[in-house]
């Protein structure tokens, strides 16, 4: 089955062929017009990445209740894009504040996508990433798909790799943890405008982040909420696809339950589980014969999950004997019956943040439908097998080890000195010539055409 990547790409090619076509007189196709010469533009390059470090460290600091505090590491990467010259030189530099204007193309026209990886600890010392050409592939489908930039994702890896061996020695220190790395695109600009974005913005941020792999309580969505449709983009990490499910989210949190259990159409297939993937073993109605079932991608409504494809890969290759591995549509019905008939063995739903989650509850039409969470489990087997190359209790092609660097912390600023400079910018800025300066200076940090 070919990936939504391969998709994208042959509509693409069939787009431009036919665009480039002309008809000759006889009604047969004449020759393909010549295609335009168009400016060479800047690739993304890792190799000109420029480096300022911090003077004033971050505090580290444990993670606290999730999405309420900020637990930023010290740098982060930024680089800017412009359609006239394509990409300035990448930077590592303190985290801080993004300065945006208030037209930015994100800010109005969704055209915003992003991509979540972990980094781990491993129990041999050792700094790893899970998979990351994987997220920076999908990354670039991502981009595509709101008419963002596109990109080497063996350069965005490159640099996801530089932070995080600068920043990982201080922010994971511990063997056995892990930290959230959260590369991001978005359109940027001067102008409002319905239009493919004229600017754009390519950040890497990491955080800390609490374990969220516990066991999970679902609620099947109504008929009236549909989170992605066929032909959408549900398969892309798009800001889009989230925003509109936060509502049926918190309205499944007040009645009791974790997550939304995704459902579409009128036979109520299943999709996802909150903005994870979803996983059922059932037993065969016929031969009772294990099937490890989740949702196909052909229909561009599932995202193409790291942890999904990894599941699905380990599961063929280590429990063919024991199960059947598919991807197919099922329904809530299927699920329903199969409950009732005793062949209902588990349910999970797997991704980045919530890494494998065991559902012990799934309620549809007022109807509850419990499920046992064992540590002798499928899910669990396959959740530990899965550690064991996140964490390097086993040497596997997945885990990529990093190299560290980490950084010297220079000497504390005197707080007194901090005072002074302070009491002086605000007198600067209560100067008329203020506003342009600083527009001016920001200007020249971004990278941007000086508009004053």
């Amino acid at each position: 089955m070919a990936p939504p990547t391969s998709l994208v790409d042959l509509a693409a090619n069939e787009t431009l062929l036919t665009a480039n076509t002309t008809i000759s007189s006889n009604g047969q196709p004449a020759k393909p017009l010549p295609t335009p010469t168009e400016p060479q533009l800047a690739e993304l390059d890792a190799s000109l990445l420029q480096t300022t470090l911090t003077t004033n460290p971050r505090p580290y600091a444990q993670p606290r209740e999730w999405g309420r505090a900020d637990v930023t590491t010290d740098h982060w990467v930024t680089a800017s894009w412009t359609e006239e010259t394509g990409w300035a030189a990448p930077q590592l530099r303190p985290y801080t504040r993004m300065d945006l204007w208030p037209t930015a193309s994100c800010l109005h026209y969704a055209t915003e996508c992003f991509e979540g990886l972990k980094a781990y600890r491993g129990h041999d010392g050792k700094l790893r990433l899970f998979r990351p050409a994987r997220n920076t592939a999908r990354m670039l489908v991502s981009s595509k798909r709101i008419a963002c930039p596109s990109f080497p994702p063996s350069q965005l890896e490159s640099l996801i790799m530089t932070l995080l061996a600068t920043d990982g020695p201080k922010w994971l220190p511990t063997p056995g943890t892990f930290m959230y790395i959260r590369p991001t695109m978005i359109g940027t600009g001067h102008a409002l405008g319905v239009r493919k974005p004229a600017e754009a913005m390519l950040f890497i941020i990491m955080t800390l982040f609490p374990v969220l792999d516990g066991p999970m309580r679902l609620l099947a969505s109504s008929s009236s909420t549909i989170r992605a449709w066929p032909g959408g983009f549900g398969y892309a990490k798009v800001g889009a696809n989230y925003g509109p499910s936060l509502l049926a989210q918190a309205s499944a949190k007040a009645a009791g339950f974790d997550q939304v259990l995704w459902l579409f159409g009128e036979d109520a297939s299943v999709t996802e589980a909150g903005a994870s993937n979803f996983f059922v073993l059932l037993r065969d109605a016929t031969t009772s014969r294990l099937q490890l079932i989740t949702a196909p991608l052909d229909d561009k409504i599932i995202l193409d999950g790291v942890t999904r494809r990894s599941i699905l890969e380990l599961a063929r290759e280590r429990l063919g004997s024991e199960m059947d591995v598919v991807e197919r549509r099922y329904t809530m019905g299927e699920l329903a019956t199969a409950h009732a008939e005793g062949r209902f063995v588990e349910a999970f739903a797997a991704g980045t943040a919530f890494f494998i989650a065991p559902v012990t509850a799934i309620s549809w039409r007022g109807e509850e439908m419990a499920l046992e969470d064992s540590e002798q489990s499928y899910t669990h087997r396959v959740k530990r097998w899965l550690r064991e190359i996140m964490y390097g209790d086993i040497e596997h092609e997945w885990g990529v080890v990093v190299p560290e660097m980490g950084f010297e912390e220079g000497p504390k600023l005197e707080e007194t000195e901090v005072a002074r400079v302070e009491a002086e910018i605000k007198k600067l800025m209560g100067k008329r010539e203020w506003a342009r300066a600083w527009e001016r200076v920001k200007a020249e940090e971004l990278g941007e055409t000086q508009i004053c």
